[in-house]
């Protein structure tokens, strides 16, 4: 049985290499140490983008009514994948594959492993040889010798770990922390954008903690500034559809 889960364990490894392979942009990719994020993204990560071989983890702040962690993973993950790179997110059962595509990012290249089992590690480990970013979702704490494991994993292979969920010692920790939705008047309207403040902290060149308030989504797309022709002046309230404040802000 022993040999039979090794075997299983080298076919998936051989396979996730084909996989990275597949195209010339990927292996343009290879060459590069940044990956690119988007725009309204940069100014929280040091190199304004995805270093390969760092560790950066999405966590929830676990401040009331404030959402919003899924979708700031997806935005991490639309600009290179967008751009050519292969993505896999491991333990995510309910990620939302239209979601996914709204935010940007290429389904042809995102694997999606959404029940691991016991052997995520393993798995998690497998995609780090061959893909540029994996996600890994477990569902419990993850011992510091698992975690230091899969981080020299991503270290070697060049790739970017974004573990979904407390992770310490990540290079950087992007955690929501305000969220307001706009849109709804008094009995009328609808959801039409959310105002959504992520702050940033890690160690090294990321010690500095950092701050962006975005739009996500915002009135006319996943992550972007509105039409001018859409903005009116900032009202009182959050309830009205466009009068929103800048759409980014950041804190030093």
């Amino acid at each position: 049985m022993t040999g039979l889960k090794a075997a299983r364990s080298m076919e998936l490894q051989h396979a996730v290499r084909r996989a990275s392979d597949l195209t010339e942009e990927q292996a343009g990719l290879g060459a590069d140490r940044m990956l690119p994020v988007l725009p309204e993204l940069r100014e929280l990560l040091p190199g304004r983008g995805l270093r390969r071989g760092s560790t950066v983890a999405v966590a929830p702040s676990g401040a009331p009514g404030c959402g919003g962690a899924t979708s700031l993973l997806l935005a991490l993950l639309a600009a290179a994948s967008s751009e050519g790179s292969w993505c896999a997110v491991v333990g995510m059962p309910t990620l939302g594959m239209a979601a996914a595509a709204e935010m940007g990012i290429a389904l042809a290249r995102l694997a999606l492993v959404p029940h691991p089992g016991p052997q995520w590690t393993t798995v998690t480990g497998a995609l780090l040889d061959g893909f540029d970013v994996v996600v890994a979702a477990p569902t419990g704490p993850v011992a510091a010798a698992v975690r230091q494991q899969l981080a020299a994993r991503a270290r070697q292979r060049g790739s970017v770990l974004v573990p979904f969920g407390d992770w310490d010692g990540a290079d950087v920790v992007l955690s929501p922390v305000e969220g307001a939705w706009l849109g709804l008047g008094r009995g009328h309207g609808r959801l039409r954008c959310r105002e959504l403040s992520i702050t940033a902290r890690g160690r090294g060149a990321a010690a500095r903690p950092r701050r962006v308030t975005v739009w996500l989504p915002a009135p006319s797309g996943p992550v972007g500034v509105p039409e001018p022709a859409a903005v009116s002046p900032p009202g009182p309230t959050p309830h009205h559809a466009g009068q929103a404040r800048a759409h980014l802000r950041v804190v030093r």
